[in-house]
């Protein structure tokens, strides 16, 4: 597995539609892997293709034992019911950190690795970084919903 670069805002990939993928084969799989090892080693829970460079709509979300890793390719927002406000961060906006809201409840439909559909429902914090993620596919960057912003210093002062 390789751990990819990460794409920084402002790129001109990052404000684009994606394109959905065709062809489910070893070369998604292993485009799925390296992501996911890519978020990983960046402390991230989710990672979106164009955040590597590549505008497709595939997705790696993992917020550690109460969801695993959940691969969304071409993910569809289906349903999302009530609100949450919250800290967020991205990888592709290095030490910039936002209170933004977000619906508490999603439902996704997506293809896994293998071209299978199926459908996910998420709250809280994994539906967050679900919504984050797909967002990124459809070119909205959190920094468009940010209600305040904090600096990753302010971050550590008010956690600590």
């Amino acid at each position: 597995m390789a751990v990819k670069p990460i794409v920084i805002h402002p790129a001109e990939v990052l404000e684009q539609k994606t394109e959905r993928v065709e062809t489910f084969d070893k070369k998604l799989k292993k485009l799925l892997d390296d992501m996911y090892d890519t978020m990983l080693e960046l402390d991230g829970v989710g990672l979106a293709a164009p955040q590597i460079g590549i505008s497709k709509r595939i997705a790696v979300v993992d917020i550690g034992e109460e969801s695993g890793r959940i691969d969304l390719v071409n993910p569809e927002v289906l349903e999302v019911e009530g609100s949450q406000t919250d800290i967020e961060g991205c990888l592709s906006f290095p030490s910039l950190y936002g209170t933004v809201e977000r619906p508490n409840y999603v439902k996704v439909k997506a293809f896994d690795k293998k071209g299978k559909p199926f459908t996910i429902e998420a709250d809280g914090f994994l539906a967050r970084a679900l919504l984050h993620e797909i967002d990124h596919l459809d070119g909205i960057l959190f920094t468009s919903k940010i209600i305040e912003t904090y600096t990753e210093k302010e971050l550590a002062e008010m956690e600590g």
